[in-house]
């Protein structure tokens, strides 16, 4: 048998390699500065009659926007909602903690959801979008966790620390950011120029988009058109994998086809999906309209949650995609995250990212694996400059011989990692432990004792029975 080969597909790998600071805009410090908390006088709009009973009340309908902070900005902000015709019933602006540049602005919209959606994507387009759905009170609050970009407080040189969700409920802001396609897409996509695949699109994201941690993930009723380019890539794959892949991968596969409905006629459903990965390895999915940032990404892996898309490539060509749609996720990456030992693996490369720098997220990022090409030992010290190809294959590979021995490798490289604090994910809670001081890691040595003593009496029964 040959050596297990990791199978990270590098197209997806380089794709969600965005930083999600390439979204915002150029960080020239201008050295002008707000009041905290500014706060504008409320304007007074109504909705017309008509759409009275529609409208949600305020402040469920609410935005967080970053804009370059210099003159005009707030004026500039205010066109893109006029240009949309959504009312605004409340806004205020702050100066971020994160980039001394910008400046956020929290408003308050008076419109229907439909509108309100509309507004969302045109915001995307022009703006970076800081969250969108926030109530007021976790804007004005003083904590220093404030949704989607934050530095964390209290811990020694801790300025500068980006956000990461704390527990596994608040991967809902993670998923939700969205930076490329979704329902648009590039002029060089397969179905850039088919209006029916782009309103089908649009469909997919609506349903990732509205989807909140513990409900269960909707079930798509797949087209006759999916179905059959679904079953051209699961044909042409199944192929491949008794010569391609790795041992945990053949052994998964049959498993997902017995459990999970992986046929050439049939789309799996992630909730099924979801459920089979809980009982292998710990592991979820969750629906996710498009491209993720590395660090978005990641952070899900964190609390052993893969972001998963629900959408198919377009029918005209099959065997290319240049995004990760469902046969991407389905096919190449849940049976592995199936596998107990590569589960964890991919959890350390989460837990690794949290309050880690743009930089060294980038670098947890740019794994990609396989065999063929030019092959080298996988060494997280060197594969994290490898540069990743996304418009054809990988002219160079990483292997190991096991996943507990990239797991080690990985731990070292994360021992590299600038962070002022460690990180520990408490299983019962699904949650961060922060290990900062005495206290918090004395209480996670109470919680391996107990494991320990579990551990050292079944040995101690075992050796009872082997009379030793």
């Amino acid at each position: 048998m040959q050596p297990a080969m990791m199978m990270f597909s590098s197209k997806y790998w380089a794709r969600r390699g965005l930083s999600l600071d390439s979204a915002m805009f150029d960080q020239q410090h201008l050295g002008a500065s707000m009041i905290r908390r500014t706060s504008f006088n409320r304007i007074d709009e109504t909705p017309d009659k008509e759409e009275q009973k529609s409208v949600l009340d305020p402040g469920k309908l609410a935005v967080i926007l970053s804009v370059k902070n210099e003159v005009g900005c707030l004026v500039k902000a205010l066109r893109l909602f006029q240009e949309k015709h959504v009312n605004l019933a409340h806004i205020e602006s702050r100066r971020p903690k994160r980039l001394s540049n910008e400046v956020e602005i929290y408003a308050e919209c008076n419109c229907t959801k439909k509108e309100f959606n509309e507004l969302v994507q045109h915001l995307k387009d022009h703006v970076n979008l800081v969250s969108y759905n926030t109530p007021q009170h976790v804007w004005s609050s003083e904590t220093d966790c404030l949704d989607c970009v934050c530095v964390l407080g209290g811990l020694p040189d801790g300025d500068g620390i980006p956000w990461f969700p704390h527990k596994i409920s608040e991967l809902d802001q993670c998923s939700h950011r969205v930076l490329m396609y979704g329902s648009e897409l590039d002029a060089d996509h397969p179905g850039f120029k088919d209006k029916v695949y782009r309103q089908r699109r649009k469909y997919f994201v609506e349903v990732a988009m509205n989807y909140k941690f513990g409900q269960p993930i909707p079930r798509i009723e797949y087209t006759t058109e999916e179905v059959k380019t679904w079953g051209v890539v699961f044909r042409e794959l199944t192929k491949l994998y008794p010569t391609h892949a790795c041992r945990e991968y053949l052994k998964n596969l049959p498993l997902l086809v017995k459990h999970c409905g992986y046929r050439e006629d049939n789309i799996p459903q992630l909730e099924d999906v979801s459920q089979f990965l809980r009982e292998r390895s710990g592991f979820t999915v969750r629906p996710v309209a498009g491209y993720l940032s590395p660090r978005d990404f990641l952070a899900g892996l964190a609390y052993r949650v893969f972001n998963c898309t629900q959408y198919i490539r377009h029918s005209t060509d099959p065997l290319y995609t240049p995004e990760p749609d469902t046969c991407h996720e389905l096919l190449g990456h849940v049976p592995l995250l199936a596998d107990p030992k590569f589960a964890q693996f991919s959890q350390e490369i989460g837990l690794a990212s949290l309050g880690a720098s743009d930089e060294d997220v980038q670098k947890l990022a740019t794994h990609a694996l396989s065999d063929k090409a030019t092959v080298k030992t996988f060494d997280p010290k060197t594969t994290c400059y490898q540069e990743c190809l996304i418009t054809t294959f990988q002219d160079v590979y990483f292997f190991s011989e096991s996943f507990e021995e990239a797991k080690e490798k990985m731990r070292d490289f994360a021992r590299t990692i600038k962070r002022p604090f460690s990180v520990y994910y408490n299983p019962y809670t699904q949650s961060i432990d922060l290990l900062k001081d005495t206290r918090s890691i004395e209480n996670v040595v109470q919680e391996l004792r107990s494991d320990l003593t579990t551990v050292c009496d079944a040995l101690g029964k075992m050796n009872t029975y082997l009379g030793i």
